[in-house]
Order: structure tokens, then sequence, then C-alpha cells
């Protein structure tokens, strides 16, 4: 008897620490708000990094590509409808023209409430 107690007790505390995680996954269509250079290209750095804004389910996310993997900056135009996939802090962006990018959330700020 002890032991199911002790099994159930385990099995929510799982599934609580879990929960939170899967909170952060969605997908979702949206406007892409801003693209800034980020940091300089070197030997280290063989590309240059982008900083992408946008804004989903009430917050802005600020995401930084990666600097050892490309981006034509004319692919991503500010003010045009991407396709989002969030996973944690990692984020894949898609636009109607099928260029897709991987990059890293590196902030997130909530919306402003609208009365």
């Amino acid at each position: 008897m002890r032991r199911a107690g002790l099994s159930a007790v385990l099995g929510i505390a799982i599934v609580s620490l879990t929960l939170p995680s899967f909170a952060d996954k969605f997908k979702t269509d949206t406007t892409l708000k801003d693209s800034q250079p980020y940091g300089v290209k070197d030997k280290d750095h063989k590309h240059q990094a982008y900083d992408l804004s946008f804004d989903a389910q009430g917050k802005t996310y600020n995401c930084r590509t990666d600097s050892g993997h490309s981006m034509k900056a004319t692919d991503f135009v500010v003010g045009s409808p991407i396709h989002v996939e969030i996973d944690g802090n990692k984020a894949k962006l898609k636009t109607p023209a099928n260029k897709k990018i991987e990059c890293e959330i590196v902030r997130a700020e909530m919306l402003p409430a609208t009365r």
C-alpha cells in the first residue's frame, strides 16, 4: 500500500514538471516585425547572424540566427507573413516562398494588455 502511494505521488510530480514544457510548444502564423544584423563576421563566424522579432500568443519574441548558417536578409522582409514553430527556446520560421531559418529565442516580452 505504501509503495502504491509513493508511486502515485512520484507520477503526479513527473507530470507537473513536464506540463510547463508542453506549453512552450506551438505553431502559428504571424508577421515579421523586425530584422537586425547581429555581431560581425570573422574566421569563427562565417555568416552574418540576425535578430528577428515577431509577436505570437501574447508575447513579442526575439530570436537570433546561427552565425554558422547563412540567411538572406531579403528572404525575410519586415512586415511580411511568416509561419512560426516554437519549441522551448528554439524557433523555426518559414516564409510563404518556403524560405526557412532556425533561430534561438533570446528574449520574450509580454505584450501590453488591450482594453
